[in-house]
């Protein structure tokens, strides 16, 4: 018996699916994706096409194409009588992370790609030749980018000139060189614990000395450690993430802000990653440390896609111009192409980021569902938004559990690697960015393997891998 989908259902998940022409094919591309990513489990029966013209308000000849141009990709099929059925899909390519085929890759916390951005990428090819007749060395990032960039900040309360943006190849590129241009060796860095890990390299390749503040589930910053750490260590910068910090998700209050630019403002440049910041699950919280010398950075990499290479950089008009004279050193510039269909996605924002909440809440409630009941003892966070949950274990035994999971082809990284200073074995972190059917299965083999690992059995698997998001 095959599975279902609505049409109302299939409406949700392809969110602003109407992103070239002709219409037929830019809904054909939506559906395509959601079954690359299994969003559409094969074998499930799609809508018929009357029933979802009427819901896409569109003609029922435009589904019927869409229709075809999928059956003649192999990724449906369609018998009289019956209707039109998903076909199962070859297993993602591999990438930086190496995960068997087949297994549940749950190592870089990044949700799939918006379903509209094959459409976004094919409208932006149809003008490759304005893009190819410039030089393709861009330092600076593209003068549309931009003043999109600029044009977002200000609709969230920021206002934002376009020379205050430098466009980057990814959030991590941005973060590099930040560290790079702006410490010099021995420069102590406020830093969390737990944080994102790239950054934490970045800025120790850059031979800073940091200087870590907890951050938790239940209590979030630690506000006098800070104050403590920045009058008597003197710190040059910190890097914070504020909102749906990584892997926590907590969320500053305004008195923690308040706290933390006051011992920060003197001396102190303030960096704020804001790469999580519109992944809510509902209304978006304002911009935190709303200030206009704060350093702050961006990328299209969890909010559109991880392979749309694309960040910039937010500052004062001085700190772009010492990034940009600093840069030809490390990389040349972003791609010309990125930067065009990043410019056309920021347009796109409206519709792209409620279709990301729907995703990610989805991912979030099975995995918190499925965690309570097959878990009760771990302590498992409540969320606004993010990527993933920071989850408290009874016991230390994070690195064993991950290794167990490994065998039984679930890939996490264990809560040390989270960790500035060491520690963290009493946390896992868990994305919700895969879908909730995969979400579940990877519980199941965490319940089966805690209960292993808390009997003393033994445990192996495949050794971890480092690239992580």
């Amino acid at each position: 018996m095959h599975s279902r989908i609505s049409a109302r259902a299939l409406f949700v998940a392809l969110g602003g699916w109407r992103t070239r022409e002709p219409a037929y094919e830019a809904l054909a591309d939506g559906i395509r994706l959601l079954c690359l990513d299994n969003r559409i489990a094969a074998r499930t029966l799609l809508p018929a096409e009357r029933v979802l013209a009427d819901t896409l308000h569109v003609s029922r000849t435009t589904v019927a194409s869409a229709y075809a141009s999928l059956r003649d990709t192999g990724h449906i099929e369609s018998v009289r009588g019956s209707g039109s059925v998903t076909t199962a899909q070859p297993a993602p390519g591999g990438g930086t992370v190496l995960a068997a085929p087949g297994s549940i890759d749950l190592q870089q916390a990044s949700p799939s790609a918006w379903p509209g951005l094959a459409g976004v990428i094919a409208e932006t090819a149809t003008d490759a030749a304005t893009l190819v007749s410039r030089t393709g060395y861009d330092t600076l990032g593209s003068t549309e980018l931009r003043a999109a960039i600029a044009e977002r900040y200000a609709s969230r309360g920021l206002p934002t000139s376009a020379d205050q943006i430098l466009v980057t190849a990814g959030a991590q590129a941005a973060i590099h060189l930040i560290a790079e241009v702006l410490l010099m060796r021995g420069d102590r860095v406020l830093i969390e614990t737990p944080t994102y890990p790239h950054a934490a390299e970045a800025l120790r390749e850059a031979g800073a000395r940091l200087v870590t503040v907890p951050v938790t589930t239940a209590e979030g910053w630690d506000i006098e450690r800070l104050r403590e750490a920045a009058r008597r260590t003197g710190p040059a910068l910190a890097y914070l993430m504020p909102t749906f910090q990584n892997p926590t998700g907590r969320t500053m209050s305004r008195e923690e802000e308040a706290a933390v630019w006051d011992a920060t403002r003197r001396g102190c440049t303030l960096v704020v990653d804001d790469t999580t910041a519109d992944l809510s699950f509902g209304e978006l919280p304002p911009l935190a440390l709303l200030h206009d010398e704060v350093i702050r950075v961006g990328s299209l990499g969890k909010t559109v896609w991880g392979g749309l290479r694309v960040g910039w950089v937010r500052a004062t008009p001085e700190v772009v111009h010492r990034l940009h004279s600093g840069r030809p050193a490390r990389d040349l510039g972003t791609p010309e192409f990125e930067q065009a269909v990043a410019a056309k996605l920021m347009a796109r924002m409206p519709e792209i980021l409620p279709q990301r909440a729907q995703l990610l809440s989805a991912g979030y409630r099975s995995l918190r569902a499925a965690l309570q009941r097959a878990l009760p003892e771990w302590d498992v966070p409540e969320v606004g938004g993010g990527v993933a949950l920071w989850v408290g274990l009874p016991a230390p035994l994070s690195s064993p559990l991950v290794l167990g999971a490994r065998g039984q082809s679930v890939y996490l990284s264990a809560g040390s690697r989270f960790a500035v200073d060491g520690n963290h074995e009493n946390r896992l972190r868990i994305p919700f960015t895969a879908p909730p059917a995969a979400l579940e299965h990877a519980v199941d083999v965490l319940a089966d393997v805690w209960d292993r690992v808390c009997a003393g059995l033994p445990t192996n698997g495949p050794p971890p891998v480092d690239a992580l998001v």
